[in-house]
């Protein structure tokens, strides 16, 4: 079978996509190739499972629109079809003189991105949300909130292939090759388990978007950084001190939201994360490696400016993910309370930074075009938040990139 369009990419975005393309184009044969054993088994499973109201994005970005639109979109599709969600509210406090200005400026980007119910506090305020929080003033974002984003993936994935008896899911099939014929403008995707025939090819790779932009042709001067970010859980006895989500004062220079508190569905409370060079892309352990994506990231000039820019700021997190006590001092900066017995070990996820050659982190939502393909370059976080909208956005240029009838 030749298929109209192949998804590569088994995370939510490219859940989303064939979710909003199948939807549209019900008679269209679609198939996702994931190399895992299971969807959304990287970036999508291993983040805190914040739905992100949109309230630090520059307005008019893509990320600011698709944010809020499929903030929007998430959370009517978890109600219709019973995925785990809540939206809770958080409060973003600030517990240092210094952070107002910086506090100020999130607060009119929010203004300006239209993020309902948003509030400003003062510290008692915050108290009335948060009593174990001590803080000279915050913010109550109510639309935000959490979510199942596996089993949000998991249900985009089912409904699609109900759509269509002919579309397809892949699971276990790593992409070893991708080329397109000339002749009938077909291309073939060569797994480790098969090959592949798809007139039009997505690629939502996360982690892997640059080297599979690149075995597509794709002229990509940027590559993905990996950041690992551990958690810590709080213990029986330091869930008491959570209600909600609680996040600091984000650094402005830095793409991280910093270290926060935030109540999972199953009702667990995770502190963080952290945020450190990865010398593997899909390790969650502190000593995992890889030859090949060390290699990558330090033969990368982009990442040395990184470094070189942000020194002070990478050995501090670098020494907190070793050390348990110095975690649990940034904790205690919004709750003073904390002690070394209401922490225990959490998981840890990856996030891909499509980084620039003069060490920029903060690119926007990136995706491209190249021949018969499109191309998801950069969707770190609010991506997850944002996914049903990228997929419709990714839709839209592909009835008109593909030619979609």
């Amino acid at each position: 079978m030749t298929y109209d369009i192949a998804i590569v990419g088994g995370g939510i975005v490219g859940g989303a996509t064939l979710y909003k393309l199948q939807t549209k184009y019900p008679h269209l044969k679609i198939v996702l190739i994931e190399k895992e054993e299971k969807l959304a088994d990287h970036q999508t499973g291993h983040n805190s499972g914040v739905i992100h109201s949109g309230l630090y994005y520059k307005p008019g970005s893509l990320k600011a629109k698709n944010c809020i639109e499929g903030r929007h979109e998430l959370v009517a599709f978890a109600k219709e079809h019973n995925i785990a969600h809540d939206v809770c509210g958080k409060v973003v406090v600030a517990t240092d003189e210094s952070e107002l200005p910086f506090m100020e400026k999130i607060y009119n980007i929010g203004l300006e991105n239209k993020i309902e119910g948003l509030k400003k506090l003062t510290g008692e305020q915050v108290k009335e949300h948060e009593p174990y929080v001590e803080a000279i003033a915050g913010l109550l974002v109510p639309c935000t909130g959490i979510i199942d984003f596996v089993g949000a993936t998991n249900k985009m994935v089912e409904l699609a292939l109900k759509t269509q008896k002919d579309s397809k899911l892949l699971l276990g099939n790593t992409v070893l090759s991708v080329a397109m014929n000339e002749s009938d403008k077909v291309s073939t995707i060569m797994t480790n388990k098969e090959s592949i025939k798809a007139k039009n090819v997505v690629f939502c790779a996360g982690l892997q978007a640059d080297r599979l932009a690149k075995m597509d042709g794709v002229d990509l001067k940027e590559r993905v950084v990996g950041f690992r970010g551990d958690y810590y859980e709080l213990t029986e006895q330091g869930m008491h001190k959570v209600k909600h989500l609680i996040y600091p004062v984000p650094n402005p220079d830095f793409p991280f939201l910093g270290v926060h508190f935030t109540r999972m569905t199953n009702g667990d409370i995770e502190c963080g994360p952290n945020a450190v060079f990865t010398f593997k892309r899909e390790g969650y352990g502190k000593t995992d490696f890889s030859l090949r994506d060390t290699w990558d990231a330090l033969t990368y000039k982009g990442t040395w400016k990184l470094f070189f820019k942000n020194m002070r700021f990478g050995i501090n997190e670098y020494r907190r993910a070793f050390s348990k006590k110095l975690f649990l001092k940034t904790l205690q900066r919004m709750i003073p309370s904390l002690t070394m017995d209401d922490l225990k070990p959490g998981r840890a996820g990856v996030r891909a930074l499509l980084l620039r050659q003069d060490g920029d982190t903060r690119d926007d939502f990136r995706i491209e075009y190249h021949g018969n393909a499109i191309h998801v370059l950069n969707a770190p976080s609010p991506a997850a938040t944002a996914s049903l909208a990228i997929g419709g956005y990714i839709t839209d240029k592909a009835e008109e990139h593909f030619n979609l009838k």
